[in-house]
């Protein structure tokens, strides 16, 4: 529930973007995840300028913004409606839409944007524990559906375990794949899910809006000796992509089935401090 303002200096702005853009991404995102269902009437523009406490014209900007880009009808008189046939992210998780997702994995491709060796940066050094100055292969992927990118990842692994790794395989097969094929056997798995601004190379990859708000799912994975054997980040735009879990009954509680941890000083620490909260 949005809570109303008292005036356009409450709303904290995101440097560079302007006011009304503002307001139509938190209108934007609102339908696309079925808060605004297809065919009913956004708020009115009184209650949008108080809620986001703003005037008038910044909330007419915004939605002349939603209209042209084909998402709601604005009929005089009456309102502001979001228009028919929109697909939205409120599915249920049933095991139809499991299967569908299966499918759209499958119908999905992969770009590989970069496969090299490099020296990693210093947080990724020390989550593969490697040696300052020794490099690692680094490959950066895009999963499209057609022309929509949906998921950049971002990969490290030690340079005994990817030299022999080839553009070839990565676009046939995810890269845990991959090793599997090469004899490596997984263990444990470490994995933070947080939210982060798209730079203007993520923007770029994702055709989406620089400082766009991405789901960022990081994964430390080990081989069954402990070792560290991958370091992947993903990056998601929220508009077409959820990430799905089922946890075992036994699980609730522990690790395993997460934990929220409360530190606003906390910047991609995978595995690290803060007050966590059992989910």
């Amino acid at each position: 529930m949005l809570r109303p303002m008292s005036n356009e200096h409450d709303l904290k702005r995101t440097p560079g973007t302007a006011l009304h853009r503002q307001i139509f991404l938190v209108l934007k995102d609102g339908i696309a995840q079925g808060t605004y269902a297809p065919g009913t009437a956004l708020p009115k523009e009184e209650s949008l300028v108080q809620m986001f406490g703003v005037s008038r014209a910044t909330v007419r900007r915004a939605l002349a913004d939603l209209e042209l880009e084909g998402l709601v009808l604005r009929k005089h008189g009456l309102g502001t409606f979001v228009r028919e046939g929109l697909g939205t992210g409120a599915k249920i998780a049933t095991l139809s839409f499991v299967d569908e997702l299966r499918h759209t994995a499958q119908s999905t491709e992969v770009r590989v944007v970069t496969l090299e060796s490099s020296v990693p940066p210093a947080a990724v050094r020390s989550f593969l524990q490697v040696p300052d100055g020794e490099p690692v292969v680094h490959a950066v992927r895009v999963r499209m559906a057609g022309k929509v990118p949906l998921m950049i990842t971002e990969t490290w692994l030690p340079e005994d375990l990817g030299k022999n790794i080839t553009v070839a395989a990565l676009k046939r097969s995810p890269m845990y794949e991959v090793l599997i094929g090469q004899g490596v056997k997984f263990g444990r798995v470490v994995q933070e899910i947080s939210a982060e601004s798209a730079d203007p190379h993520r923007a770029t990859l994702l055709k989406c809006e620089l400082s766009t708000a991405l789901i960022r799912m990081s994964r430390i994975m080990h081989d069954q000796a402990g070792r560290p054997v991958m370091y992947v980040t993903a990056h998601l735009t929220p508009q077409h992509n959820r990430i799905l879990m089922e946890i075992p009954a036994d699980a609730i509680g522990t690790l395993s089935a997460g934990h929220i941890v409360h530190d606003p000083a906390l910047v991609g620490n995978t595995g690290g401090g803060g007050k966590r909260q059992k989910t």
